[in-house]
């Protein structure tokens, strides 16, 4: 067979050749595109009916977002059907400290530990069942007092805590607290995590307790067909 140099140039051998050339010269010049450059980075703004990303190791929007919609809505509905009616026949809303967001998981949160307190706020917020205080008020009240979120449960501690909110003018009936958890279950390459968000409401005239809660599973495969294998409907 001779030589592709030796091809006359108009020849189909000759043309073939030099397709075959071009299309991978065409692979080779595509490539840093595909795989990206070192040292670069993309964007992309997303529209309100995207989708979350969904986290290849921890969990993230996918998981967070949803959690916090489910509680809190169940949260608000069970307060709504125990509201007191004022004279007038109005709802009588409740004042609400929301102290913080505590993590008990087994990952990092990271910036989402503040992105969750501001979403339940602003949820709480707008509903016509409590009337939340500011974080502000809120922050500098356990300055002041020189207590952690964790300790206001000691009687001693919640009457100095209120009280102290009370002298700024902002009187509360109830306590809330956010609580993040999760259980890991692990099968070969493949493990499954359940995350779960607890608002626990306290009154702090009464004590009387009360929590709604919001469960996610997530599973976590090292191959692509981990998902296929350990959820099998059929298995």
């Amino acid at each position: 067979m001779p030589a592709s140099n030796d091809l006359p140039i108009d020849s189909p051998e000759a043309t073939q050749i030099w397709k075959r050339r071009t299309w991978i010269l065409g692979l080779i010049s595509l490539g840093p595109l595909a795989c990206g450059c070192r040292g670069y980075s993309y964007g992309q703004l997303l529209k309100p009916t995207d989708k979350d990303l969904v986290g290849s190791h921890e969990a993230g929007s996918e998981v967070f977002h949803p959690l916090v919609d489910e509680s809190v809505a169940k949260l608000l509905t069970r307060q709504q059907e125990q509201c007191y009616v004022g004279a007038d026949g109005t709802p009588q809303k409740k004042t609400i400290c929301f102290v913080c967001v505590e993590n008990k998981m087994s990952e990092d949160i990271g910036d989402f530990k503040d992105q969750l307190y501001e979403q339940i706020d602003s949820k709480i917020l707008e509903s016509d069942v409590f009337r939340p205080i500011s974080r502000r008020m809120v922050d500098a009240a356990l300055h002041e007092t020189r207590l952690r979120p964790d300790s206001l449960m000691v009687p001693d501690n919640m009457q100095l805590f209120t009280s102290v909110l009370q002298r700024q003018g902002a009187p509360i009936d109830y306590l809330l607290y956010a609580k993040l958890t999760s259980g890991t279950t692990e099968r070969n390459s493949s493990k499954q995590r359940d995350y779960l968000l607890t608002l626990e409401l306290t009154n702090v005239h009464s004590g009387e307790y009360s929590k709604e809660s919001a469960e996610i599973r997530k599973g976590y495969h090292k191959t692509p067909l981990g998902g296929v294998w350990n959820y099998n409907p059929l298995k």
